[in-house]
Formats: C-alpha cells, sequence, structure tokens
C-alpha cells in the first residue's frame, strides 16, 4: 500500500488539496494510505499558552480531516506535529517512511510556510518527492459550514444541541461543528473536568448525526473563542451559558464582545430550567 504524508495546518479542509488526495487514491492501484500531519500553532489572545488547548486545536484538524476523507473511501491516520512545520515532517517522515509528500500552504502572499522556504527545505532534506498544493480559502471557501459551538457547564443542555442541529439546515453531512469547552481554572482538574464534558457532548452530538470535534480551551471565554477563530476558519458562532442571573460570562458581556471582534453571526442560548443548568 502506498503512503502519502500531507502535511497543513489551516488549509486542511480546502478543495484543492481534497482534490489532490483523491487523485492520488485514484492512482494507487494496491490502495492509499494517508498519513496527516499537524504543526501546533501557538495562540495570539491570552497571557498563558495552555499545552492541552494547542494540542487540541491541531487535532481537532486531524480528526475532522480523517472523517472527511474516511467518507471518500481514504484510509488515514494523523499525528500532531512540532510547531515548527519542518521539524514536524521531518519527525514524520521518519515515522512513516511515506512514499511521498503533499505540504498545503496558502499562497506566497500570506504563506508562514513559503517565506520559511519550507518546501525547498523538506526537498533537499529528502530523497522522496515533494508537492506543494496551494490552497486559497478565501477565494474557494471550504467545501462545508463550519459552526463554532462555545458551553462549559451548559454542554448537555439539550436546548444547545437542538441549536446546533438547526444550523446545519438538514445537510448534517456537508456542516462542522467545533465543540469549544474553556476549562475553569488553568490547573489539571479543571482540564480534566472540561474534558469529560467535552466527551460527552461529542458523544451525543455524533449520535444526533453531527459531524464533530472539540477542544478544551484557555479558562477565560473571550480568550478560549478569540484563539478558536484563529485556529479555523467559522461561519458562524453559537454559545451557551447560564441562565443571566447566574452567568458569569454574560456578566462580562461575552456575547457581544465576541460579535464586534469577529464580526461572524454569534447566537446566544440561555439553559432554560434548572435541569438543564446544573447538567
Amino acid at each position: 500500500m502506498r503512503t502519502v504524508l500531507v502535511v497543513a495546518n489551516e488549509t486542511l479542509g480546502g478543495r484543492g488539496l481534497l482534490a489532490k488526495v483523491k487523485e492520488k487514491a485514484a492512482e494507487a492501484d494496491d490502495g492509499l494510505r494517508v498519513v496527516v500531519c499537524v504543526p501546533r500553532t501557538n495562540p495570539r489572545q491570552g497571557n498563558i499558552i495552555y499545552d492541552e488547548a494547542v494540542f487540541d486545536a491541531a487535532q481537532v484538524r486531524i480528526d475532522l480531516a480523517r472523517k472527511i476523507l474516511r467518507e471518500e473511501g481514504i484510509d488515514a491516520i494523523g499525528e500532531v506535529g512540532d510547531p515548527d512545520p519542518y521539524t514536524a515532517t521531518m519527525d514524520a517522515i521518519a515515522e512513516h517512511h511515506p512514499d511521498e509528500v503533499v505540504i498545503s500552504t496558502y499562497p506566497a502572499a500570506s504563506s508562514g510556510w513559503l517565506r520559511r522556504d519550507l518546501i525547498e527545505r523538506i526537498g533537499e532534506a529528502t530523497t522522496i518527492p515533494v508537492e506543494h498544493v496551494i490552497v486559497d480559502l478565501d477565494q474557494e471557501g471550504l467545501p462545508f459550514g463550519t459552526t463554532l459551538a462555545v458551553a462549559n457547564r451548559t454542554l448537555a443542555s439539550p436546548t444547545f444541541l437542538e441549536a446546533l442541529k438547526s444550523r446545519a439546515e438538514g445537510d448534517l453531512e456537508r456542516h462542522v461543528f467545533i465543540f469549544v469547552v474553556p476549562q475553569e481554572g488553568g490547573h489539571g482538574i479543571a482540564a480534566r473536568q472540561a474534558r469529560a464534558r467535552l466527551t460527552q457532548v461529542i458523544d451525543r452530538a455524533r449520535a444526533a448525526g453531527l459531524l464533530c470535534a472539540g477542544m478544551i480551551a484557555d479558562p477565560d471565554p473571550y480568550n478560549a473563542v478569540m484563539n478558536a477563530v484563529q485556529f479555523f476558519r467559522v461561519d458562524d458562532i453559537v454559545i451557551s451559558t447560564l441562565p443571566a442571573t447566574r452567568s458569569g460570562w454574560l456578566r462580562a458581556d461575552l456575547i457581544e464582545r465576541v460579535r464586534k471582534a469577529t464580526n461572524k453571526p454569534v447566537e446566544h442560548v440561555e439553559a432554560t430550567d434548572a435541569a438543564e443548568a446544573a447538567a
């Protein structure tokens, strides 16, 4: 079976890259195995970098890419790489011994990877073929809609899940949901609690037919949203909170701050009864 290493970050869901992988699969007589490598990206928002949040952001890209490729009948595995794309690529080559490498970037005018001569450096460092795919998301967009779903204590709210299902407008297979769960504090227990809530909501969302993945994030919900908007190209945002009398997020004017800072449609979903608010 032929192995292709795909290295990408923000352009991972681009139409051009997906078309290239499908082309490789059609050419592989004995089948194709795709290894997706996503270098970690440090967030710009906030004074502290939370390693789990950085790792999760890259893992979300991998999880969604694997699901999309599986729908095309293409076998794929993935790994989160070093923040330096050169090191991430060379580590993945040493680990997986691919037959060729496909590196996806933005156009030259906006690509930090190209400014660092990544393609040439990888080509000089290895004897396997290296192919460069340019993805211009500003021009072509993504082949699916993407909603950022932000919540913590109200993640289990049925109202929240119903609001998300309505965003897909009857086409669940062409819409992606990225759950963002701010951890309450910077200690390990908070991260584990957020992870448990995230796992539960993803299970429920997938059972409801949603194509989704998720990450724990910065304890400050505003920083969490702004970093997620940096990591992912999203169409809209849904934020779920406790009722107004109990919500610190609402007291901090989170909804309006996010709306003004992102220029994205932002829907607020409030847990409406005691059972939902306690979930």
